[in-house]
């Protein structure tokens, strides 16, 4: 099956799809698809990401001046609004795709240990060709959606495809926002077919590789509610 049969088949026919690739799973070229696509997808929003973060500095200036001193302060939106190129070139091509990269591998490692639990079937690779498959509905559908609306509004912030969509009047640094974020549309629709790949990797009813696949997805955003709580916590 060629890569943009897999493609097609992640979005129209899934179980199928998921199928031949538990018998024969390939990755590689659907991972460097995916890698291009969130480099693109970086590299546009960029500088709305950047008037985003400057606005976030100056709105918590008081609180910032506090914690950090007056000098550290203004270094801080002066290094946001004059970044570096080679921090940026860094930043898009580099560490992005690097941390999506391990955040997959363990992803995949968490869902084979897991599913060890269910069966004694499925390898480390043919997790991780599901996962990298599924992915395409997040970092291709979901990400060219996301990039519609940031470039429309001119924020990235203010840019959801989740439940706070519903809550525009919420403060971005506020706990429910950071919580309702996590409820995407695109993610859940993106595990929800992951669960015809995991049934077809560890051989069990897509029943219980739905409770194994959105089992991923409860701790996932558990880490990025904690890791945004922290980081918002900085600006109060």
């Amino acid at each position: 099956m060629n890569l943009f049969r897999r493609i097609e088949g992640v979005f129209f026919s899934p179980r199928p799809t998921f199928e031949g690739l538990a018998a024969k799973p390939v990755w590689i070229d659907t991972l460097v698809l995916v890698l291009v696509a969130l480099i693109a997808f970086n590299f546009i929003v960029l500088p709305y990401l950047q008037k985003d973060q400057v606005a976030l500095w100056k709105d918590n200036a008081t609180s910032l001046k506090e914690r950090y001193g007056e000098d550290r302060y203004a270094q801080m939106v002066d290094r946001t609004e004059h970044p570096s190129k080679a921090g940026q070139i860094l930043q898009i091509f580099v560490a992005a795709p690097l941390f999506f990269l391990a955040a997959l591998l363990l992803q995949s490692l968490i869902l084979l240990i897991l599913g060890r639990f269910l069966s004694t079937q499925g390898t480390y690779v043919q997790v991780l060709a599901a996962l990298v498959h599924a992915s395409l509905i997040d970092k291709l559908l979901g990400n060219a959606v996301r990039l519609v609306l940031a470039v429309t509004r001119q924020s990235v912030m203010q840019t959801s495809t989740s439940l706070a969509l519903l809550f525009p009047r919420l403060e971005v640094t506020s706990t429910s926002y950071i919580m309702l974020t996590q409820i995407d549309f695109f993610q859940l629709w993106m595990f929800g077919v992951l669960a015809f790949g995991l049934a077809a990797v560890f051989k069990v009813p897509v029943k219980k590789a739905v409770t194994l696949s959105y089992g991923l997805w409860f701790l996932k955003a558990l880490v990025n509610v904690g890791i945004g709580v922290i980081g918002m916590s900085f600006l109060r």
